[in-house]
């Protein structure tokens, strides 16, 4: 008799976000690391850029009926374990997303990467749209992992030393009214050699260290990050558990990524798989 459990069905992963046509951020991104981490991805395209390595060079927004077709489509047949959320673009996006997450997927675990400039410095969300990430949207999610721009422009405080961004973490997650949200506040773009992340979950802080990479493919690293944390979640990880974690494995991809384009390249996604591939095909 055939084993039962040898074919049984991965985590179901679901991202919401924009197209990046170099492939390093974005739903390329988020597809290749829920596939790095043996689970099975699905998209719902916001938004086409045209980009590379270098610059963001046009943008084309998916109408907001058309994002929503395509949410229902996914949970209406395949179901999600887990979602995350990237690049929204603008405010009707975001409130359509909000709309059918409110009906389909409140007892699912939502990460939000709030998307607001890209690598190379051009802007991927409006001005209107981060308050209605942050009326609509943030009540939904189960962890917000904003870097340490987009933390200040969310909460309008001072980010630039690690208690400050510790008490920039607890308001925003304090945002929703009768629901704390968890934040990750990366210490990324802060300076220093070491980087250091918080977590604040309510009453708990947890700090991740580590030494700060000199690498130059980081392309994507948020986007890549919080799709980590997403699929740890859908194979029944505590949150602290997945971040530290995906960051660990982000750490990984970053210093093994290798040089693309002549601007900021992406990390390797799949370094893992890639090292037994190149081993058996030298």
């Amino acid at each position: 008799m055939s084993d039962p459990t040898a074919h049984r069905a991965p985590p179901r992963l679901l991202t919401i976000a924009g197209s990046d046509s170099g492939g390093g951020a974005g739903i390329q991104a988020d597809l290749k690391t829920f596939a790095a981490h043996g689970a099975y991805g699905m998209s719902v395209i916001t938004a086409l850029t045209a980009q590379n390595t270098r610059e963001v060079r046009a943008v084309l927004e998916v109408p907001p009926e058309m994002v929503a077709a395509q949410i229902d489509a996914v949970l209406d047949d395949i179901g999600a374990d887990a979602i995350k959320i990237g690049m929204l673009a603008s405010a009707p996006i975001v409130r359509a997303v909000a709309d059918r997450l409110r009906v389909r997927a409140l007892t699912i675990p939502i990460v939000l990467d709030p998307v607001m400039v890209a690598k190379s410095g051009d802007a991927l969300l409006r001005d209107d749209a981060v308050a209605a990430i942050l009326e609509d949207l943030l009540p939904l999610c189960t962890l917000v992992t904003p870097n340490v721009p987009e933390l200040a422009r969310m909460t309008g405080l001072p980010v630039g030393s690690e208690e400050e961004r510790r008490a920039a973490a607890d308001v925003l997650g304090k945002t929703t009214l009768g629901k704390t949200i968890a934040v990750l506040a990366k210490g990324g773009h802060a300076e220093g050699d070491e980087v250091v992340d918080l977590l604040w979950e309510g009453g708990r802080l947890h700090r991740f260290r580590g030494e700060r990479l000199d690498a130059r493919s980081s392309h994507g690293t948020g986007c890549t990050l919080s799709s980590a944390i997403a699929a740890r979640l859908a194979a029944g990880e505590t949150l602290a558990r997945a971040v530290e974690g995906a960051i660990t494995w982000l750490r990984g991809a970053l210093a093994a990524a290798y040089p693309l384009g002549s601007g900021t390249g992406p990390v390797n996604h799949l370094y893992l798989w890639n090292k037994d591939v190149w081993r058996k095909n030298p």
